[in-house]
């Protein structure tokens, strides 16, 4: 079955759509831009969300739920958020469907317009801010801290399934707040959370930062972002947490009573992760066998295969051992499938990425032991049946801190501090990766070293290891920081 994946070295897209495939997480859908997230791919982002929602919860969030459709006249009240999605709006323009009078299916009843058009959500700020006018009145009813987990529409030209799709499902924060330093704190709040759970539950690592004025969210003061790295070297933008001021609050005149009882606009926040995670979690641990998915995220930690086929004493040593490692939080499949032989067996877990692979056979009960191979190494070894499961929640736990250690040093190999656009254009085209360079912080600038080398800047890091004014690479106007480069997705 590796065979069926075209090696990263080749064509790391066609590498990429292969395991999304093969691996069985997405198929393409009949409509133009969409996917269809199969179980498997599911079954994942199921972990991821609700590891997140835990996260939010105990960060003090709740959840919600708020309509798909938003009135178009809402999306005019903040000019900036407009502008920033105007071209990706899809709009509904009608509400009922006809028989065609000359018996091709049916049509659009021409006389079902509606008298304002909807938009399909792209995004939630202005139905929310519209709703929370009428749910914000005083300072006890701050803060107010709302996630809904949703699907939106992106009319985008271009898809790739996870990582960019017309239609795609995450989770979206709205936070209202009595002061500025209040929301800006809570901004900064998840964008530690979105860090936190990238690194310690996809084995991610990630860089912490602030968007530049041409790359922050339409409608923001600021946006901070997580930026990941790739195996092609290029960059992920992986989450992000907007601080929107009060522009929000002011365009739906969203107020409340202070507790000097003057009436003050709140403060907002916003912050969302997509299913582009699980493009992230792909293609920072894959090979050219398949999936790779850390363990604290594996739907299926544990798979045991019987060899060669199921058996009455095969079956019973492996109930056992089943019932051993779900006592101990472990997720765990017998493979009873007869039609398959073990081989097969063992080149389709391993394409979908299952962590540990048990293997038990006659010879094996003889000698009282059971093969163990890692997904991510490929290492095998042989335990005692007795001390699997005693054994099994270390080595998830060391896979796990393999594959962030593994993500780690790529990361650090393929990090560059340059001085001159020369040396910049050399690193991309010849390493890639992240790229510190001076930045004269203008919008020309950036705009002009994304025309000649197709490079963003992914974020000024928030904890810079490259602090020190300097002269910007291409203008060699002065530059407080360097500021961190990378061709990205």
């Amino acid at each position: 079955m590796a065979k069926e994946i075209t090696n990263r070295s080749e064509d790391y897209s066609q590498w990429y759509n292969d395991i999304v495939k093969k691996a069985g997480l997405a198929d393409h859908s009949a409509v133009r831009g969409c996917m269809v997230i199969k179980p498997q791919g599911f079954a994942i982002w199921e972990k991821m969300q609700g590891q997140l929602d835990r996260m939010f919860k105990d960060t003090g969030h709740v959840n919600a739920y708020f309509p798909l459709f938003i009135p178009k006249s809402f999306l005019s009240k903040e000019a900036e958020h407009v502008e920033g999605f105007a071209k990706e709006c899809a709009v509904v323009t009608h509400h009922r469907l006809m028989n065609d009078p000359n018996g091709n299916g049916v049509v659009v009843d021409p006389s079902a317009r509606l008298e304002e058009e909807l938009i399909v959500r792209p995004t939630s700020e202005t139905i929310i801010w519209n709703t929370y006018r009428d749910w914000i009145n005083s300072y006890r009813d701050l803060p107010l801290l709302i996630n809904q987990w949703a699907n939106v529409v992106r009319w985008e030209m271009r898809t790739r399934m996870f990582l960019r799709t017309a239609e795609f499902l995450w989770q979206e924060g709205h936070t209202a707040h009595a002061t500025r330093g209040e929301a800006i704190a809570e901004t900064r709040q998840m964008l530690d959370v979105y860090a936190q759970f990238a690194e310690e539950y996809m084995a991610m690592p990630v860089i912490k930062g602030v968007k530049t004025a041409n790359e922050r969210f339409a409608g923001a003061e600021d946006t901070y972002t997580i930026e990941a790295l790739m195996q092609d070297a290029r960059a992920l933008q992986a989450g992000t947490s907007h601080f929107l001021g009060q522009n929000f609050a002011k365009a739906f005149d969203v107020t409340y009573l202070s507790e000097n009882q003057k009436r003050e606009h709140v403060w907002a926040t916003s912050w969302g992760v997509s299913t582009r995670l699980m493009g992230g979690l792909i293609m920072t641990h894959s090979d050219d066998d398949g999936l790779i998915v850390p363990p604290k995220l594996a739907p299926t930690q544990v798979v045991i295969v019987p060899i060669p086929k199921p058996e009455a004493t095969i079956d019973e040593a492996a109930e056992k051992i089943i019932r051993a490692l779900r006592d101990k939080g472990i997720t765990v499949k017998y493979d009873q499938d007869r039609k398959k032989r073990p081989g097969f067996k063992f080149a389709e877990h391993e394409l979908r990425g299952i962590p540990v692979r048990l293997g038990i056979g006659k010879r094996d009960l003889e000698k009282g032991q059971v093969e163990v191979a890692r997904r991510d190494t490929k290492e095998k070894s042989f335990l005692a049946i007795d001390g699997v499961a005693d054994y099994l929640p270390q080595l998830l736990a060391d896979i796990q801190a393999n594959l962030f250690q593994r993500a780690l040093d790529f990361r650090a190999e393929h990090t560059s501090s340059v001085d001159s656009m020369e040396e910049f254009k050399e690193v991309l085209d010849q390493k890639g990766g992240f790229v510190y360079a001076h930045w004269d912080g203008t919008s020309e600038t950036e705009v002009k070293i994304k025309e000649l080398t197709k490079a963003t800047i992914r974020c000024i890091p928030l904890d810079n290891p490259h602090p020190a004014p300097g002269k910007c690479i291409l203008t060699g106007a002065p530059s407080a920081q360097k500021v961190l480069f990378a061709r990205a997705y």
